[in-house]
């Protein structure tokens, strides 16, 4: 005699519901992490397409704001795809990586202030879908 265990209903819809926030928040950081590439070698290649601004406190070089982008982009792209595979790493870097982008293109608002104003959207959003998604429930997609 065999017996079969079957999901309660709300089980299974709470998993489709967090997968489907994973898998937000891991396209949308691997999307952030993409532009934020463009950018920083814009920013590096050919920094006078940019707006310039005088009397900035946070003031730098636009090559060094390109470096910055550059690499956050990078690795926002490498945390995006870890999101994918639903590594616990990937959503705790996840959320830090999307909190540094904030900062970044805070702080870099007078230089490309729509575009700033874009990304830090998009982070917002991936902050709240890797929050929203409970712990367990990223084991139990896995094991699907």
């Amino acid at each position: 005699m065999t017996t079969t265990h079957s999901r309660p209903a709300h089980s299974t819809a709470k998993q489709e519901w967090a997968g489907g926030l994973t898998a937000f928040a891991a396209v949308m950081l691997s999307l952030v992490g993409l532009l934020d590439i463009f950018r920083g070698i814009m920013a590096i290649a050919e920094d006078d397409i940019f707006v310039t601004t005088r009397n900035y406190v946070f003031e730098f070089d636009l090559t060094s704001w390109g470096w910055i982008h550059l690499i956050l982009g990078v690795i926002a792209l490498v945390v995006g795809f870890g999101l994918l595979r639903t590594a616990t790493w990937a959503r705790v870097a996840g959320v830090a990586i999307a909190g540094l982008v904030i900062i970044a293109n805070f702080l870099s608002l007078p230089y490309y202030p729509v575009w700033s104003v874009v990304m830090i959207a998009m982070s917002g959003f991936i902050i709240w879908a890797l929050c929203v998604v409970r712990h367990g429930n990223l084991f139990d997609l896995s094991s699907d």
